[in-house]
Formats: structure tokens, sequence, C-alpha cells
């Protein structure tokens, strides 16, 4: 026997990021498997359990070789691109999140690790049987297989009208030959046709975008007001960064109301897209991962997660409505689609697009609106496309022409409505409010009707006959008599919901035809899809929707867009309330008037004077958002300044306060640092868990991620409590 030379006999070790939600990495032993290079996807003995990992590179070196577990697994895919493992590193460190939960997120679909599954097929033999002779069926297999190559047993019998036994009895005599081919199939190849003729605003849009690809990083805020054409925009530069070879991502706040899109891309590009969400099957999961990391997957569209798929040469980046609240992830790693998308954009490198009508703060002062150094390049699209025009808005003072006892369309929207109705026209009342009413109380004592597992109201749902939670998903049926005081027939329900909108429109207007468009009632791509179809059909008089309407839709028939309750979502002391409400209305108005016949919005209002009412009603957007920054750079609050919250959790009350007692005695205390907290939160009982804040504010030059990494570290909590890090939190329950 040859004595191992030390190279031979040296152990190798790798640092893995195991898919466990765990803050540290694991050295493995992964001698026998050659060197294996950062971004190898592994599989590792972890516990008693099997679990794959991504390796970051060489191993600490702080443990005896000889007695680290061996790596038990090298997948037989390429290494994921270093500059992909750069940004899961950069994610984890920016989001405070474990390592080993971004790596989870990557490791999502652990089929599509393993080699595709693999069919039967049969085809002639490249040498056939000497002296073959064929009987009348088995001519017919061979007469189908000279022409088709190779088929799927069945497929073949199908075809050639024979039995099974045929095909089995041409094997045996080796008439055929089978062969193993790969079950999944690349998409379809994108066949590009003519895109529309492009106005001048989206020409000029367009070129400066193009000019752009392939030349590193850059980012764009495609600036455009509602159905300006920003969508044909970023196509065109889909179709040049295809062109070019690259792959495209493109994310959409919710992937369910993206079936008139998809038939968009479909006409443009003559397939449809590739899809991740979390509507898609498992095994189209499987397919959409193994095609993003070989490149076969021309353009992805997909929810925020589509973000931690491994591209193999990602060309361009585009968030479409950028603005949204629902790029935000709330649990396990938290973090912002929009802010990680360009940070992906900045290690491929490569542009990204933020697409809106209606841009974020955070974007609008990117882009150097309100004097700070631009960070975007802001491409403008001042003009609708054609002979469409910007819809009127008028507010309705509900205090001067108030709705009837017990209803809730004031007498001018009832008008408004009597007008389309008779013209043959389309109408949308908007209610962001789901169910039939979000309060149930007894009229005799007040007892309010509230979820066992949270600090909320039960919601009265009364097509489904169920009172639900909106927040944990508890549902229980409606009682006609109080739990509380006993009273009979006492339990009323109290405001109002897009089911008792519908019951209202139903009572007013009985010839017209009605939809309810909400989560409870489109529940799938495919009912968003029908449910857009009907009413661009025009077999919808009157949609009543919540904010599953305000996105994206090109309804041509609809000219008045009423907005039931304006004054909405300006309560509470959210940060961001008064932006997110003027975008939600501006967008809710946006869908009228955008073919050739003229829009109105109609905004019910008990206050036409605030700030972002007097923005809607003038149209001057820019106005409002000066406004806005400037109140949120003398509160020193993001964007000038940075935000973070702490987030405590508990079975136990007692466990909880013992908690924010300890995080309170040690709270870090320099200059440019603000705490607030620990106390308990807004909603403090939430799923069951009881729950408590801490508000950290930082200057813009100060390190957040270092201050809480710091004062953490300091602190024991007791068993039993969790404890999650939100970097410029969006909710503050």
């Amino acid at each position: 026997m040859t004595p191992a030379t030390d190279s031979e006999s040296a152990v190798v070790t790798v640092r893995v990021a195991v898919a466990v939600p765990l803050d540290r990495t694991f050295d493995y032993n992964a001698a026998g498997h050659g060197p294996l290079p950062r971004g190898t996807i592994v599989g590792v003995p972890f516990g008693p359990r099997q679990l794959y990992g991504i390796v970051l590179g060489p191993g600490a070196g702080d443990v005896p070789p000889e007695t680290l577990k061996a790596v038990s697994e090298v997948t037989a895919l390429p290494p994921l691109e270093p500059r992909f493992v750069d940004f899961l590193e950069r994610v984890a460190a920016w989001t405070m999140a474990p390592i080993g939960s971004v790596a989870k997120m990557v490791l999502s679909q652990p089929q599509a690790l393993q080699p595709p599954p693999q069919r039967k097929l049969f085809r002639r033999p490249e040498h056939l049987p000497e002296g073959e002779k064929l009987t009348a069926a088995r001519q017919r297999v061979a007469d189908i297989l000279g022409l088709a190559g190779a088929m799927a047993s069945a497929e073949l019998q199908r075809e050639a009208g024979v039995s099974a036994g045929v095909v089995t009895g041409m094997e045996t005599a080796g008439s055929l030959e089978a062969v193993l081919v790969s079950d999944e199939l690349p998409p379809p190849p994108i066949r590009a046709g003519a895109g529309p003729d492009l106005s001048e605003d989206q020409q000029a849009a367009a070129a400066e975008v193009a000019a752009r690809l392939g030349k590193g990083f850059s980012s764009f805020l495609l600036d455009g007001v509602t159905g300006s054409g920003k969508t044909e925009v970023y196509f065109d530069a889909v179709q040049r960064c295809l062109d070019a070879g690259r792959q495209v991502l493109i994310l959409l706040p919710e992937i369910a109301l993206s079936a008139a899109w998809k038939q968009r891309f479909n006409d443009r590009f003559g397939v449809m897209p590739v899809e991740w969400h979390s509507d898609v099957a498992p095994t189209r999961k499987r397919r959409a991962w193994r095609h993003a990391h070989t490149g076969a997957a021309q353009v992805v569209v997909g929810a925020r997660s589509a973000l931690f798929l491994p591209f193999a040469r990602l060309g361009l980046i585009v968030v479409d409505e950028e603005h949204e609240q629902a790029y935000k992830q709330e649990d396990q790693v938290v973090y912002h689609a929009r802010d990680m998308a360009v940070l992906r954009a900045r290690l491929e490198p490569c542009p990204v697009v933020l697409a809106t009508a209606t841009p974020s703060l955070e974007s609008w002062v990117n882009a150097g609106m309100a004097g700070d150094p631009p960070r975007y390049r802001r491409i403008v699209l001042p003009k609708r496309i054609g002979l469409a025009q910007l819809p009127e808005i008028r507010a309705v003072d509900l205090r001067r022409t108030p709705p009837e006892r017990g209803t809730w369309l004031a007498p001018p929207l009832v008008d408004a409505v009597n007008e389309r109705l008779e013209a043959g026209e389309q109408s949308l009342l908007f209610l962001n409010r789901r169910g039939y009413a979000p309060l149930t109380l007894c009229g005799s004592c007040g007892h309010k009707v509230t979820c066992p597992n949270c600090d909320s109201w039960m919601v009265t749902h009364r097509l489904a006959g169920r009172l639900k939670c909106h927040y944990c998903g508890y549902e229980a049926r409606p009682q006609r008599d109080c739990a509380e005081c006993g009273e009979e027939d006492s339990m009323q329900a109290c405001g109002p919901g897009v089911e008792r909108l519908a019951e209202e429109v139903l009572n007013r207007f009985p010839e017209a035809r009605f939809a309810v468009f909400s989560s409870d009632t489109v529940t799938t791509p495919a009912s968003a899809e029908a449910f857009v179809r009907s009413v661009t059909d025009g077999e919808v008089d009157i949609i009543i929707g919540t904010q599953m309407v305000a996105k994206g839709h090109h309804f041509p028939g609809l000219t008045l867009v009423g907005i039931v309750d304006a004054d909405l979502g300006l309560a509470g002391g959210d940060l961001r309330a008064a932006e997110r409400t003027f975008a939600m209305l501006a967008q809710v108005a946006g869908r009228a008037g955008r073919a050739e016949r003229p829009g109105l919005a109609m905004l019910q209002t008990t206050d036409a004077e605030t700030p972002v009412m007097q923005a809607l009603l003038s149209g001057d957007r820019d106005k409002f958002l000066k406004a806005e920054a400037e109140s949120r750079r003398i509160a020193g609050m993001p964007p000038f300044a940075r935000l973070a919250a702490i987030v405590l959790s508990a079975n136990d009350s007692q466990r909880l306060h013992a908690a924010m007692q300890a995080l309170a005695a040690l709270r870090p205390n320099f200059h440019g640092v603000s705490v607030y907290g620990p106390s308990i939160a807004p909603l403090g009982f939430l799923r069951g868990k009881h729950r408590g804040r801490a508000l950290i504010q930082v200057e813009k030059t100060v390190d957040i991620q270092a201050v809480i990494q710091g004062w953490l570290a300091t602190v024991k909590l007791p068993s039993g409590v969790r404890l999650q890090v939100d970097i410029d939190p969006y909710s503050f329950v």
C-alpha cells in the first residue's frame, strides 16, 4: 500500500450555513469530497436529521477536524454564484436574522436539489435485429416512432392503437430500446412580438433604462401617473435584456392580482413567465428553482420571496408598485423586498427599476426630490396613454350631505352611480374593510365580541355565517344573545364592511349586476382572472372592492370610483398612515377613466381639509410628499433617520414582563440613539402570545445593527421568551 501524502491525508473542513433558524454556522469534515467552493449546496447530519446547507468557506479551525461530522452529500448542482452568497450574508447582517433562516429561504424546495425525475421513452434502435419481421401492430409502432423519434409507452399505445404487450414484446425482441430522459422540460423560449407603439414620453423613458443595461448597477424610479404605460417601458428593458442573454426578475406585490399582467406579458412575449409565489404547486416550484439556477428561466415573475432564487445570470430586476407594504415580510426573516432588491442589483451588478404611480417617501427622497443627493435616477411619465385623461376628483362632505340612517352611500354618490347605470358605464365602490361589519356588540350592556387569542374585535362575515379574527384566523358562530349580560337578541353589527355595502347596493340598485372583490371572494389567481375577465367583458355594473381592486387593473368601461370612507386609514399613530392612505386612494381613483371616456372619483370624507385630501383634490402629489418629508425630517424619522423595533413574545405574561425589565435595565445610552420602551405592545395579546415592544431611533450616521447587537449581548432573557428584531419597521402594533 502506498502511504498517503500530506496533501491526501489533510482533512478539509468547510463552514456551512445549515437551513435551520440558528444564528451561527457549523463546521463539517469534507474529506473525500475534495475542495468544496463557496456556494456549494451540501447535505449534512444535524442531530438526528439530514439537512441541506450552503458552504460559506473554509472551516473556522477551532475544532479538531477528526471530531467533526462529515458532509454526507454534495448535490450535483453547480455552486451558487459567489455574488448571490454575498447577498445572503448581507441580508442576514442587515436584518439581523439568523443566517440559517436566510439559507432556509433559499433552500425552500429540497426536491429541487435532487436530480429531476426521469421517464422512460421508447425508440427504434440504431441497429435493428437481423431479419426483423413486424406484425401489422408492430409496424404501426415502428411507423409512428419513425416520425416522432421517441415516445412514452402509454402515448405510443394510444397513437398506434396497440396494447402494452406489443410494446413490451418489441423491447424484448430488440425492435425497441428504452431510454431514460429528464421529466423536467425547460420553459418554452420567449418569442417576442412587436410591442405597442410607445409615446414620446415612453420612448424617452425606455431609452434611458436601455442605456444602462449591461453596464453594471444603476437604480431607476419609474414615476408615472396611473395609466401612463409604465409596464410597456420596463417590458422594453426586459426584451433588451433577454436579447443580451440575461435573466430578468419581476416582483409584483400581490401575485393573485396579476392575471391581467400575465396576459399582457403573454401578448408581448408569446409565452407565460415562470411564476414563483405561494399558490404555485410544489412540482412547478421545483422546476422554477432549477430553471432559475441553470439559466433556463428567462423571466421569473413572483412575490417577494422570488428575490431569493439562485439566478445564473441576472441582468435586470423590476419592482412593480414599489410603494406597496406587501413587500415587507413581517415574520421569520423580516425584510423589505424593495430594499433587498436594490441590494441584490448592486451586488449582481445589474439595473433595478422601481415602478409606481405613488412613490414611497423613501424612494422619492432617494430620487433627490427632497433636496438630498439623488441615489436613484427618476424617470417621469406625466400623462396617460392615448386619449385617456386623469380622472376628476371631488370630495363628498359627509357633514353636509350625510347618508340616510343605516346606510353608507351619500346622496351625491348615489346619484353618480345612477348616472353611470343609465349610461351603461361601470362604477367601483371602494371600502378597505372585509366582511359585513367590523364590530359586534350588545345593545344592552355594550359588551364587544373579541377574539380569545388576540386583543381584537371579531369581524362579522355574514356570507360565511361566521365571526372571524383577521389577525389569527379564529372563527366562531355568531350568537344573537349576549354572553356577558344574557340579554336575548341584543347583539348588533356595527359599521360597514364590503358585504354590508353589497347589501345596500342590492337594495338601492336592484337591477344592477354587482360583484364583491375581496380576499374572501377572490381566493386564487384563477378566480382573480375570472373576476377581471367578467368586469372587462361588461358583465358587472358595480364593483364593490377592498384594496385588492386598487392596483394594476385596467377596466375600460369603469368611469366612476366612489371611496366610501376616505378617512379610514388616517386614524392611529402609524408613522406612514398619511403616506399609505394617499397612495391607496390615488391608486383606487386611478382606476376611473382609463379609456376614452372621462373618469370621476368621489371621496366621502368628514374632513376635506387634511393634507391627504387636499393633495388628492388638487392633484398636487409632490406638494404633499414635500410636506410629509419635511415633517419626518423635523421629527428625526425615516427616511432621514433609522428605526428598529424589538418585539418580545411569550406564552406567559410574567416571563414577558421579566424580559422587558431585563432589557430596560441595560438600555444603550449613546449620543444620537434614543430608545422608547420596552412596553406592552398596542396589540398586547396576539395569536395566543403576550407581546412587548421597544423602538430604537438613531441618526443616519449611527450603525443601528451594532447598537442593537451590543445591547442584546448584555441581556439574558428568561426561557420561553422570543425576541425578534425588525429593521425599518412598517408595523407598529
